[in-house]
């Protein structure tokens, strides 16, 4: 069985910049002990604006300017960048940029490097995680996605448990 783990934009901007969370915060070091451990391919995905955000739907419906690609923003947190630059280092590739919720460009990479289990991590629950889980469902309809409930965070506790109940829906696995 080939695997993947998936983390979803544990970028500065969502830990501790323009849009910090405590919750974010919070999974930090149960999240670098999991991909620490984890044995398999791992691939990090980054929500990556332009300077232009504000002009897009997106920017007009969130208006705070955030992961702005070339910024501190945009990159990995610290605690996870090791992770990153080792992947670099091994001749893999580390990172999937992607310039709203959910990437197409995902989907694709699992299908044409044969996953056959995708594991996500990350943030936020009911934005990025829910929208990368329903395209990797999608583009690879025989795929298990598990994602693990604890090393998830959203705004609230509450939406993140939305988020949760609704990815149980389309067969997501929730560990």
């Amino acid at each position: 069985m080939k695997k993947l783990l998936v983390v979803v934009d544990m970028q500065n901007d969502f830990v501790d910049g323009a849009l910090a969370n405590e919750n974010a915060k919070a999974i930090v070091p149960a999240m670098k002990e999991f991909i620490g451990a984890w044995k398999d391919d791992v691939v990090f995905t980054r929500d990556t604006h332009t300077e232009e955000y504000m002009e897009t739907l997106e920017g007009r419906k969130l208006p705070v300017t955030h992961c702005v690609k070339g910024t501190e923003g945009h990159e990995v947190i610290p605690e996870l960048k090791p992770f990153a630059d080792r992947i670099i280092a091994n001749g893999g590739r580390a990172y999937i940029d992607k310039p709203v919720f959910g990437a197409e460009e995902l989907g694709l990479f699992v299908r044409e490097n044969g996953y056959d289990d995708v594991t996500l991590i990350g943030v936020c629950t009911g934005i990025c995680v829910i929208s990368n889980a329903v395209i990797i469902r999608a583009f690879n309809p025989e795929t298990d996605v598990n994602v693990v409930a604890d090393l998830c965070a959203c705004l609230t506790p509450e939406t993140h448990q939305t988020a949760i109940d609704a990815m149980k829906t389309f067969q997501v696995n929730i560990i």
